[in-house]
């Protein structure tokens, strides 16, 4: 038998390893080896069964020729092993025998008869190899060719006598030359146990003819780097074992028997399903503590722990055999990691092939933990296994799928195995034939900015300011690109055009401006410029020196065929033809490199594989209040200065005045309408109204009218066109808020029941946006049958008749409630003939459908400023609103307070804190608003939540102009602030900067071409003076460190000069917890 095919043999190899002394008598031994067969082993594996020295110990023989006395095997060595190996066979076991051939009792026959075979005890330089001799032993010197005929000829005895193999004991104290005589002395096969051998020296024995080597798995923790490293070191086969033969047995630490248990189980399955053949220990199955003693061992000691074993693993055995055959194809495989050390899940692939082209392949997955379960999350190992064998199922056909995560109990050890992938290959209609393939654009347009959703919703800016659009241009590397931008309003047919410059890596840039309000489109369109290109490679050609001849020759035709073509051009290319024909070189070099050539031709150019960016990109050009407005919200029945009294729109225009000296130019009013008797609530929002209580406006509806209507008390249409006319007369707009909500004796539900949606019992169910219950409105249902989409054009017109009357700043109620599409239909309407109408979403919810309700026409949102209320909160905020894709599309209205909303930090925070809540929105958003109140510190709340005590939504409020440490004053003086720096009428140009204090938010305020500096610097915590060393950023002016600022204090009106990056502030909450400083460099 040659090595290959012993090696062959070696696979699926599963080893018993038996203590004989434990079994008694060899006419015994039958049921034992039938149960060991049972437990799916092919051969088992024993110290030799011979006469040993004084010790007792099997590994100490004394006399090889006789046998041990303990077994009954007859007298002679080769004899008894003759019998026990026809009894193993009689039972379907193979039989193994443990070597050590280096050592035998010193008192044996073998040393008595040459001892000039052995090393002498007193050698002075012994051989190192050995190591320290155990008492009783005499060393061979197996260089002697006496004591390896010796062992040849004994293991040649012992293979005929039915020996299949042998188990090296310490296999590195013998000279490599001796193994490899030894190993081919014998068609059986040779394990070598190299365990705490080097890895270099192990490796070497399987070059002296070794068949495998002994694993370290048994040691290993499931998670550490060195398992892996040691197969690469040593290859394969290996030999597997959960505990090695009479050693320390597996998991003693463990003090717990079920935990024990667990641990040794799990070591058995890493054994079998890591390793090419498996050798299981006798006692190991039985959870023996002990080891095996192989000199006084006894029958009665293996009865005993039979029949007081802590557990029994027959069956983790049986499937581990099992999993050992079932892995023989792949013995001497490399083992490839899928995950790394320390991984929760170790994932490992077995195949006998490259696994890119292998047939197939197997996933072993194991929790080495033995108390927690762990899940594999199969997307992070599979794609390390792609183009290989696929799909990878364990024994139950459970497919391990990307995205369907694994969840192991602890110890588990899982097998999965797969055949050769079936890859997805495209039918032949999806194929492009080469037709098409040459039709294909040949040039690039990527990345375009800005765009919304590519292109889906437009981007939003404001009337005189410049969009500057860039693209990526990407073709083969030869060619020379004309890029232009295109632009027109909506209203154009015809296109116009500016050429783009390149920025470098493939990026082009123009610009157009936004001269009217509405809607824009824009496109890039690329072409091959083959003049160009002719001119760019004439120019280098002749500056080298090159002989440019015949490139002049081709710039002549390339000019008469331009000539051809119809077009203004068309005479001066004739002209410039013939000039051509006549002239020497040197003329037409300067004719064709001329800056004229290169314009006429720019302009005659056919665009050879033009494309042009699709979908084109879209602009919403705005007017200045869709970015810059400070809003100021009232209920305009409560400007009566009364309680007693219904406010009128007479009561607003003597408040206009008011409203305007505080530097407000947006007054909103909550609904306007007729309010709804049923179900309408008293004060407090109870249900129990009194018969004065005036309900909410946001109840909308009644026998007087809908949300066409003015409610009755307020005034008539016309005394509303005085309002809205003296309002103009201030500097004010109106804002009106649209509810799509109606009272249950709204018009609209005897009118149009088709608009809503009945419930069996004839009722409908009141309007909900959870936590909060609205028993005073119902809500009408988009998608009824009778309503698509009559009432969609009801709401158009209901907001139509407004804007008629003037109105054109709509805040909209919770309008994440309704349907998306009816916001981009019946906004896109609107503004298509009133492109100057101004939306406000009021959407608290989640920041995409915030987001979304923006991209579909909503000029302004509300944000979640109300709720950011640290440093770090408030500066991610405003980082993700200006430096990601909302700044495009999402315009923040940053109100402090609102009828709904009275935040618990103005609840306790007092008056500094209300004029830290007016620096932040009217210096970080150029949309800020106030609700009447705020300016006096109004900030009663209802116990235990963020709801006004008293509110105005259910009662009429009489309101003073000023009170007693209010802050009319400094939200004056925000706004009078605001209008004179234009950094701060833009959400946009924010740069937060380091203050070492984390209650202190600086940040800076700028233009884009930084001619207005405004910095900054707010107290987050106004419950005690903020102290704080910042960084004057002189780094943004390009000053070094040691330069400084002129500094115009804003709010207190001083000047002064900072020198020097390093500085410290002072916030103090008892005098200000803001600081607004306009800042410049020395002389600017």
């Amino acid at each position: 038998m040659t090595a290959n095919d012993r090696c062959s043999a070696m696979r699926s190899i599963a080893l018993y390893h038996v203590n004989p002394l434990l079994l008694g008598p060899l006419s015994g031994w039958k049921p034992e080896l039938e149960r060991v067969a049972g437990l799916g082993f092919g051969a088992v594996c024993m110290p030799p069964p011979l006469s040993p020295g004084r010790s007792g110990h099997l590994m100490e023989v004394a006399d090889h020729d006789r046998a041990h006395p303990l077994l009954e095997a007859g007298t002679g060595g080769t004899a008894a092993i003759a019998a026990i190996a026809e009894a193993c066979r009689a039972a379907g076991l193979g039989l193994w025998l443990d070597l050590e051939p280096q050592h035998v009792a010193s008192e044996g026959a073998l040393v008595a008869a040459h001892s000039d075979w052995f090393h002498r005890a007193d050698a002075a330089l012994p051989d190192p190899r050995g190591g320290a001799l155990r008492p009783g032993l005499a060393r061979l010197d197996l260089a002697s060719e006496g004591a390896l005929a010796f062992w040849e000829a004994r293991l040649q005895d012992w293979a005929a006598a039915g020996v299949a193999g042998f188990r090296a004991v310490r296999p590195g104290e013998v000279p490599a030359a001796a193994w490899a005589r030894l190993t081919r002395a014998t068609p059986a096969g040779f394990i070598a146990w190299n365990t705490g051998l080097p890895w270099p020296e192990a490796a070497a024995l399987r070059r002296a003819g070794f068949d495998a080597l002994a694993s370290s798995v048994a040691w290993w923790n499931g998670r550490d780097a060195w398992f892996m490293a040691e197969r690469e070191a040593v290859g394969g086969p290996l030999v597997g074992f959960p505990e090695a033969p009479f050693e320390t047995r597996a998991a003693v630490e463990e003090g717990d028997e079920a935990a024990r248990g667990r641990a040794a189980a799990l070591s058995l399955r890493l054994a079998a399903t890591l390793c090419d053949a498996l050798l299981v220990p006798q006692g190991f199955e039985y959870g023996a503590r002990r080891p095996s003693n192989p000199a006084q061992d006894r029958p009665g000691d293996w009865a005993w722990l039979r029949e007081n074993a802590p557990y029994d693993l027959s069956a983790e055995i049986r499937e581990a055999t099992a999993l050992v055959a079932a892995l023989a194809p792949l013995s001497g495989a490399p083992l490839r990691a899928l995950t790394g050390p320390g991984a929760p899940v170790q994932v490992v692939m077995r195949a006998a092939e490259d696994p890119r082209v292998a047939s197939s392949a197997t996933l072993v997955v194991a929790n080495p933990d033995r108390r927690a379960a762990a899940t594999l999350l199969p997307e992070t190992v599979l794609p390390g296994l792609a183009g290989g064998p696929a799909p990878f199922l364990d024994a139950d056909g459970e497919a391990l799928v990307p995205g369907r995560p694994v969840t192991l109990p602890p110890g588990a050890v899982r097998v999965l195995q797969a055949g050769r992938a079936n890859p997805v290959v495209r039918l032949p209609a999806s194929r492009m034939p080469p037709e098409q393939g040459v039709a294909l654009p040949r040039i690039g347009i990527e990345a375009v900015t800005p765009l919304v959703d590519g292109g889906r919703f437009p981007v939003k800016r404001t009337v005189g300011e410049v969009v500057t659009v860039e693209a990526d241009i990407v073709a083969d590397t030869h060619a020379t690109f004309g890029v232009a931008l295109l632009w027109r309003t909506a209203d154009e047919k015809g296109w116009r055009e500016v050429r783009m410059a390149p920025l470098g890596n493939d990026r082009w840039t123009a610009s157009f401006p936004l001269e009217r309000l509405g809607r824009y489109v824009f496109a890039v369109e690329a072409w091959l410029d083959v003049f160009a290109g002719y001119r760019d490679e004439l120019s280098k050609k002749h500056a080298a020196g090159v002989n440019v001849s015949l490139e002049l020759e081709e710039g002549r035709r390339l000019v008469v065929k331009a000539a051809g073509r119809i077009g203004a051009t068309k005479r001066p290319l004739n002209l410039l033809a013939k000039a051509l024909e006549g002239a020497a070189d040197s003329e037409r070099l300067a004719l064709l490199l001329s800056p004229e050539t290169a314009g006429l031709m720019a302009l005659a150019d056919d665009r050879p594989h033009r494309v042009r960016q699709n979908p084109a990109g879209g602009v919403e050009a705005e007017r200045i209040a869709a970015r810059f407005a400070s809003w100021y919200e009232v209920f305009p029945r409560s400007q009566s200065g009364s309680e007693e009294r219904h406010g009128t729109l007479d009561d607003v225009i003597r408040q206009l005045p008011r409203v305007k000296a505080m530097g407000f130019d947006v007054l909103y009013f909550p609904p306007v309408h007729p309010i709804g008797r049923k179900n309408r609530k008293g004060r407090n929002n109870t249900l129990t109204p009194g018969p004065d209580d005036v309900g909410s406006p946001y109840a909308i509806g009644s026998e007087e009218g809908g949300h066409d209507a003015l409610h009755p008390a307020l005034g008539t249409i016309e005394d509303f066109h005085r309002l809205r006319d003296a309002a103009y007369a201030h500097g004010l707009e109106l804002a009106l808020d649209f509810a799509i909500q109606c009272a249950p004796d709204h018009p609209w539900l005897r009118e149009h029941p088709e608009w809503f949606d009945w419930r069996p019992d004839g009722t409908i169910k009141y309007a909900e946006n959870p936590p909060k219950k609205y028993e005073d409105i119902v809500n009408v249902d988009f998608y009824a049958a009778g309503a698509k989409p009559s009432l969609w054009v009801a709401l158009y017109e209901a907001v139509k008749f407004w804007v008629d009357q003037g109105v054109k700043i709509f805040r909209v109620d919770n309008p994440h409630t309704k349907p998306l599409p009816f916001w981009e239909w019946m906004i896109g309407e609107i503004r298509a003939d009133h492109p100057d109408v101004l939306f406000l979403s009021e959407a608290f919810t989640r920041p995409k459908v915030m987001y979304r309700l923006a991209k579909s026409g909503f000029t302004q949102s509300y944000t979640y400023f109300t709720w950011r209320e640290t440093k770090e909160e408030m500066a991610e905020y405003l980082t993700e609103l200006t430096t990601t894709a909302p700044r495009d599309f999402f315009r923040p209205n940053f109100f402090v307070n609102t009828p709904d909303i009275n935040p618990r930090h103005l609840q306790t925070g007092g008056r500094p804190m209300h004029l830290s809540r007016a620096a932040l929105a009217a210096t970080l958003s150029g949309l800020w608003g106030v609700y009447q109140g705020f300016e006096l510190c109004e900030a009663t709340p209802v116990p235990g939540k963020e709801e006004y005590l008293d509110s105005e939504k259910y009662q009429i409020r009489a309101w003073p102009d000023r009170r007693p440490g209010d802050i009319v004053d400094e939200v004056t003086r925000l706004n009078h602030i605001r209008r004179a720096n234009p950094a701060l009428q833009t959400h946009l140009g924010v740069t937060f900067l380091p203050a070492y204090n984390d209650n202190v938010l600086f940040y800076e305020k700028a233009t884009p071409d930084r001619s207005n500096v405004v910095l900054v610097a707010v107290s987050m915590d106004t419950s005690a003076a903020q102290e704080a060393g910042y960084e004057l950023p002189l780094w943004r002016f390009g000053l070094p460190d040691h330069e400084g600022l002129e500094v115009e204090d804003l709010m207190r009106g001083n000047r002064f000069a900072l020198h020097g990056k390093f500085q410290r502030m002072r916030l103090d909450p008892a005098d200000l917890p803001f600081a607004i400083w306009r800042v410049r460099p020395f002389g600017a």
